[in-house]
């Protein structure tokens, strides 16, 4: 397969990929969100998405566009705004 080169696509991959974590781990989801360690409490699950999004994105998109670093924010934590929580 050949790896995505447009970054567009790219960035659609890492939202629906970061999706996915958040459908399957709601909880942890919600307790990282209340208890401010969303990254350390999702760790493992971020890391594999991680690698699967190097595996199928060139090297070249995935530095320069910081597009699943974006998709963290936007898909992890902006979608979870309604959870109570100090950091908002």
């Amino acid at each position: 397969m050949q790896p995505i080169e447009d970054p567009e696509r790219a960035a659609r991959l890492a939202r629906a990929i970061l999706s996915d974590v958040m459908t399957y781990n709601p909880e942890k989801v919600r307790l990282g969100i209340e208890h401010d360690d969303l990254f350390e409490r999702l760790a493992s699950e971020i890391r594999e998405a991680r690698a699967y999004f190097a595996e199928r994105v060139d090297p070249d998109v995935v530095a320069k566009t910081r597009a699943f670093d974006r998709a963290l924010v936007d898909v992890l934590v902006y979608r979870s705004r309604h959870v109570r929580s100090k950091i908002w």
